[in-house]
């Protein structure tokens, strides 16, 4: 059973930086593709950020040049380090592991709060 905690999130003022974790535990495959998501009240959740195995990033056009996705040294392990943030980053961020093999693995955290406010 994979079960993921993300942490890093809280408040903090419009231009400053946070850095969230997302950790796995279970087994993961080394061919996940790693992604941060996040959902604001009343909004859909939205793709931030994405990294392959390879290492291949994707950034949705709204945090580009803002935001980086990383890996940690562990496979189980990755980052999305947030700098000047804007209010409209407030939402819950939610980290997410997918790969397939014979069938579909799609494996979700609980979310983290973000809140940039003044």
């Amino acid at each position: 059973q994979v079960q993921l905690v993300e942490s890093g999130g809280g408040l903090v003022q419009p231009g400053g930086s946070l850095r969230l974790s997302c950790a796995a535990s279970g087994s993961i495959s080394s061919g996940a593709v790693m992604s941060w998501y996040r959902q604001a009240p009343g909004q859909k959740r939205e793709l931030v950020a994405s990294i392959s195995d390879v290492g291949s990033t994707n950034y949705a056009d709204s945090v580009k040049g803002r935001f980086t996705i990383s890996k940690g040294n562990a496979k189980n392990i990755f980052y999305l380090q947030m700098n000047g943030l804007k209010p409209e980053d407030t939402a819950l961020y939610y980290c997410n592991f997918y790969w397939f093999r014979f069938t579909p693995h799609d494996y979700w955290g609980e979310g983290t709060q973000v809140t940039v406010s003044a």
